[in-house]
């Protein structure tokens, strides 16, 4: 059983939960996790910046950051920069659910254990990020 919950700190009210969610469940299924509680925050750049800062020592805005909680049932909170996601799918020119979902796709890893520390780490993630994206959005 999966207990994904949303909070959106913004005031960009328009966002695609379910289709996140689906997202977020593909990973868990794909990864054989039965059992797991996953909160994701949509915070604005002043407030991931201070996250960021505070338990990363990173003093910038960035796109998601990801903690493990427990293992067993896994637990983990996710928190996305929407500001920065936005720039991103402009960037990369797909819809702001398309990075969303690739952005929560990325923290789940994460909290699973996967690393992106190195090349080789993450050309894995990213290859994982795609097969889980793809299967979610069918």
């Amino acid at each position: 059983m999966y207990k994904i919950d949303f909070t959106n700190t913004t005031n960009h009210k328009r966002l695609q939960y379910k289709k996140i969610r689906k997202a977020v469940e593909n990973v868990l299924r794909g990864e054989k996790i039965n059992e797991a509680e996953i909160s994701i925050v949509f915070m604005n750049n002043d407030d991931i910046r201070d996250i960021n800062n505070r338990y990363l020592k990173h003093d910038w805005e960035t796109d998601v950051i990801s903690f493990p909680l427990d293992e067993n049932p896994l637990m983990g909170e996710i928190y996305i920069g929407l500001e920065v996601a936005c720039e991103q799918a402009k960037e990369y020119k797909v819809s702001l659910t398309n990075e969303l979902s690739r952005l929560a796709i990325h923290g789940v890893l994460h909290i699973i254990g996967y690393d992106d520390a190195t090349d080789i780490d993450r050309e894995n993630m990213t290859k994982l990020e795609n097969k889980y994206l793809e299967g979610a959005h069918k």
